[in-house]
């Protein structure tokens, strides 16, 4: 146009004005008449009105393109701050402000800036999303935990909101906290693992590995398998390795029970029990307590097994001993309980029975056992009668030495100890006068017991009953004898009163010459002395048994003297009356 210009100066002031008087001037030069002048300007003005309508309505397609395109960017905006959750943008511009092209204009740096926000919540979106795809399929094992890129997820344009995005992040701080949880499961289940191998003596990486490889050590932490799967398989392995624990524990206590009973019943050294001490220390421990590394190991045990079957191998060549230990601890206890036995029979059938071989070794000392065991149970039954058997004894020695010392006409003497005699005599009256009681409870206790086991009560092959009738009997008739002496002194007290008042006062025959110690007569029916008595009734006993017994029996006082009624009545009445206390 610039080029046109500078070829045509005059063109710059042609106008529609000129070119119509230029034409006029043509019109007159050549002579047109006046109706083709107007016929050609109708024409010319029909043209310039074409031309204006052809303006007019490509300047109108033009604003319609402009306001479709302003329409659209104005859905695309609200579109996207619907999208982003944006509805209360502040760089929003106002909708009925400025041109077309201005709205445009202004419109345009908007989009541009919530596209690219969009492309930024599309990126935080799909990075959420894949973290949640990631550890989702690391819990289900259906993925590789190590494995990245976009996933199978698909990501709603729709709703990419910052409230839909503290959802998706909400749901993945779920995840992480899932994932370490179950990641502190999977640690504390290879350590009991671990653990419960180092015990066993088993290998723990096969059996790790095993479960997943990624539970080996040379695998990071955060890299172990942590699915439904692997925790479940390592649930599964720590329960068979307590179980297994606890059978192992279970059977190494069986073998440590048998090598201290072996031990025991042979005598074994102290020296060669210290071997096993790893074996025997766990004998009363929970399966919880044994956490020492190889405790529970197959070799240990099967040594152990080893040893209790050697040693009943030498249990076998031993048995005779062995079992004489059993039958001494046997008749130590029916000793202590005082029941009669026979044990010369019980030897004699033991050697019998181990020299045929008709019996096992194991199955002889397990009846004794059976014995023994029985034997305390009924010890055991005794007990409370037997205490108060020797309370009763021991209440009738007492009162012997109790009668002793009344007869002694010294007793009141200064001598050395006799402050000593006094006390003990107070004490013994008290204890005698409990003795009725006493008796009566003893009698009443055993013929309980005795309806209970269906059978006598006896001591030392002797029936209690018999002896607790026979002493009643006997202090009885010690009772009436001193009545008796009693009247017969009032008798020869009187007589002497009246002799005195007829022939007057004489020295009486039957004053005993100084103050000689009389020792009387004590029937007061002891239990040793009941027991002589019967000792016919059952035989005669061994010198082993005899010894026992006379361990545990109770023995008469140092000044005891057995003397016959009769001398005891002559000897008395020529005796002092006896006083009542001291």
């Amino acid at each position: 146009m610039a080029a046109m210009d500078g070829q045509n100066p005059l063109l710059d002031e042609i106008t529609c004005g000129s070119l119509l008087h230029k034409l006029q001037e043509i019109w007159d030069e050549v002579g047109e008449s006046d109706e083709e002048r107007d016929k050609m300007l109708l024409q010319i003005a029909e043209e310039c009105l074409d031309v204006y309508k052809r303006k007019v309505e490509m300047a109108a397609k033009s604003r319609a393109r402009l306001l479709q395109s302003l329409s659209d960017a104005k859905l695309e905006l609200s579109s996207l701050l619907l999208a982003l959750g944006e509805n209360s943008f502040t760089g929003r511009p106002d909708k009925t402000s400025g041109t077309i092209k201005e709205q445009l204009a202004a419109i345009a740096p908007i989009l541009e800036q919530l596209w690219q926000q969009k492309e930024e919540r599309v990126k935080d979106f799909s990075d959420v999303q894949l973290q949640i795809e990631q550890i989702c399929g690391e819990i289900t094992g259906d993925s590789n935990p190590d494995q990245t890129g976009s996933g199978s997820f698909s990501i709603d344009d729709s709703d990419l909101s910052l409230k839909k995005l503290d959802e998706y992040q909400s749901q993945l701080q779920e995840l992480q906290r899932e994932k370490s949880e179950r990641l502190h499961k999977v640690l504390e289940y290879v350590s009991t693992v671990h653990d419960l191998c180092a015990v066993l003596g088993m290998d723990f990486f096969s059996i790790v590995t095993e479960v997943h490889p990624s539970l080996n050590d040379a695998v990071g932490v955060h890299s172990k398998s942590i699915s439904n799967g692997t925790l479940a398989k390592l649930a599964n392995t720590v329960s068979a390795l307590k179980e297994d624990k606890k059978q192992r524990l279970h059977k190494l206590q069986e073998l440590a029970s048998q090598l201290i009973d072996l031990w025991n019943l042979m005598d074994t050294p102290t020296e060669e029990r210290r071997l096993f001490d790893h074996v025997t220390c766990n004998i009363s421990a929970s399966v919880d307590e044994v956490t020492v590394p190889g405790a529970l190991a197959l070799d240990l045990i099967e040594q152990a097994e080893v040893e209790v079957e050697r040693l009943d191998q030498l249990k076998a060549s031993k048995m005779k001993e062995i079992a004489f230990k059993k039958q001494d601890e046997l008749e130590e206890i029916y000793a202590r309980a005082h029941v009669e036995i026979n044990p010369e029979a019980a030897r004699g059938n033991i050697l019998s029975l181990i020299d045929s071989g008709n019996i096992e070794p194991s199955e002889l000392l397990t009846d004794m056992d059976k014995q023994i065991a029985a034997a305390k149970e009924e010890a055991l039954s005794r007990k409370e009668i037997l205490d108060k058997v020797e309370k009763w004894m021991s209440a009738c020695e007492e009162e012997s030495w109790l009668e002793d010392y009344n007869r002694d006409e010294n007793r009141y003497n200064a001598s050395r100890g006799a402050h000593i005699n006094l006390k003990r005599a107070e004490k013994a009256r008290i204890l005698v006068s409990k003795i009725p009681a006493l008796v009566d409870t003893l009698v009443a206790k055993t013929r309980t017991w005795e309806e209970v086991h269906n059978m006598s009560f006896t001591y030392d092959g002797v029936p209690l009953l018999a002896m607790l009738d026979e002493y009643a009997m006997l202090r009885h008739e010690r009772q009436e004898e001193k009545r008796r002496m009693r009247d017969q002194k009032k008798y020869y007290e009187q007589q002497t009163t009246d002799q005195e008042s007829v022939f007057g006062s004489r020295p009486s025959p039957a004053r005993p010459l100084g103050n000689k110690k009389v020792v009387g007569p004590r029937p007061n029916g002891t239990p040793n002395r009941r027991l002589s008595l019967n000792a016919h009734q059952n035989g005669s006993r061994s010198t082993a048994k005899d010894r026992k017994r006379d361990n545990t029996r109770p023995v008469a006082p140092l000044n005891y003297v057995s003397m016959s009624k009769e001398d005891a009545a002559s000897h008395v009445s020529g005796t002092e009356p006896v006083p009542t206390s001291p």
